[in-house]
């Protein structure tokens, strides 16, 4: 079970199969570690150890299990204790669906205060960026940002696929992980040619720069469709909850627990005020039209690891338009709704998990599932140490008879942002 996504209540019982797993013992899986960065060639060199039931594909990333830019121990404290584990409805479900508690619940179940309030540093005016379609934003000289290698050629093949798992408002660590993954140059601008980036969602709430992630992908996409490649994002269960507080507010919405609101579930998941207080206009419409899942070279990408997107549609282009409509035109409830839906998790893991996968699979296409949303220490259950150490994350997780990508390393509870290059095995 995971503290994220707090919500009270049992699950609805279309949500995916009825399967209740022992969360106490790891699904079979494998933790994949990605080489280091050598350009776009593949040279693997596996060998194979055992971890409670996982093995590893370990290659050639250096020992130290962080890679990424230092996290501040004051952005990083836990945000829930294990008592959070007992809301009601995980008994029915066969596992938890964390969301929000109106106050009403807080006294059943305790948690701790999310992440620091401390106030965020003014944003310097800038003019609106361009959203994608837009085209690539210009500089002063009203020239586009220029770029380090020759327009591209169309009969070039694509570039490389890589998925980047939640970044929750983690910038810095976003920022190295892609200079990392050779992904920007020490600048911050695209260096990756006609490569593919899809990020999995998610980009606010729990760390201190979520309105800087967000101007980040929106100057990477710009950026990429110049050189020919492209840097896209699909739609999270925060994003949704993001937009919902800024909508509505405290317009109450009827959940299972009771009345509650948008704005509350926000601030009780994580959310920032300095985030909000610097949403504009284009970030909105930006976040507004993500798409709520794609197929790139047989991978289904998801955020969520829930079937609950069978809900909106029988195709991906069916299930892109319901959610942008629901967006468009439907009212508070509706929305909630759609939240609570895509904060389910789980689907995946147990002996009705490649069920589950092959669901989605048989509806839309591809061979593996590629999602976030669920930290891998929660999904493989080592959350908890006895010694209290941050969990280890050597790279993304692949579960569910190897039909499973899972790649939120955890960032908000000081495992790892992860990007990895698909296919991972």
């Amino acid at each position: 079970m995971t503290p994220e996504d707090r919500f009270p209540g049992p699950e609805q019982p279309d949500s995916g199969p009825r399967h209740h797993p022992d969360l106490d013992v790891l699904p079979y899986g494998s933790y994949f570690e990605p080489a280091e960065p050598t350009g776009y060639t593949d040279g693997y060199s596996e060998t194979y150890s055992a971890y409670g039931g996982a093995r590893y594909l370990e290659q050639h990333w250096p020992s130290a299990p962080q890679q990424s830019a230092p996290h501040h121990e004051e952005q990083h404290r836990p945000l829930f204790q294990d008592q959070a584990f007992q809301e009601p409805g995980f008994q029915e479900a066969g596992f938890h669906e964390p969301g929000f508690q109106d106050p009403s619940y807080q006294a059943q179940v305790p948690h701790e205060p999310t992440l620091h309030d401390r106030a965020a540093q003014p944003a310097p005016p800038r003019e609106d960026p361009p959203t994608i379609e837009l085209g690539p934003p210009l500089t002063e000289d009203g020239l586009p940002y220029s770029t380090p290698y020759p327009a591209p050629d169309p009969s070039e093949p694509p570039g490389p696929l890589y998925v980047v798992g939640d970044v929750h408002g983690y910038l810095d660590e976003l920022v190295a992980e892609l200079r990392h993954q050779g992904l920007i140059d020490a600048d911050g601008h695209w260096s990756a040619g006609r490569s593919r980036i899809w990020f999995l969602g998610d980009f606010t709430d729990r760390g201190p720069d979520g309105i800087g992630v967000i101007d980040l992908v929106m100057q990477l996409a710009a950026e990429a469709a110049a050189a020919g490649g492209y840097c896209r994002a699909l739609m999270g269960n925060h994003e949704l909850l993001f937009l919902g507080a800024h909508r509505y507010g405290d317009e109450p919405v009827q959940s299972t627990a009771g009345t509650a609101s948008f704005l509350a579930a926000w601030r009780l998941n994580g959310g920032q005020q300095h985030d909000l207080d610097r949403l504009e206009s284009h970030h909105i419409s930006w976040l507004s039209r993500l798409p709520a899942m794609a197929l790139e070279d047989d991978h289904l990408l998801l955020h969520s690891d829930t079937t609950a997107y069978l809900e909106y549609g029988e195709s991906i282009a069916e299930v892109n338009d319901a959610v942008h409509d629901l967006l468009a035109d439907e009212g508070a409830d509706e929305w909630w709704d759609a939240f609570r839906r895509f904060t389910k998790r789980f689907a995946f893991r147990g002996n009705a998990g490649p069920t589950a996968v092959h669901e989605l699979l048989d509806a839309y296409g591809g061979r593996h599932v590629v999602h976030g949303h669920s930290p891998i220490p929660y999904l493989t259950g080592a959350a908890h140490a006895d010694d209290g150490a941050p969990p280890h994350i050597p790279g993304p997780y692949v579960y569910a008879d190897d039909l499973a990508v899972a790649m939120d390393g955890g960032v908000t509870m000081e495992g790892r942002l992860l990007i990895a290059r698909l296919p991972v095995n």
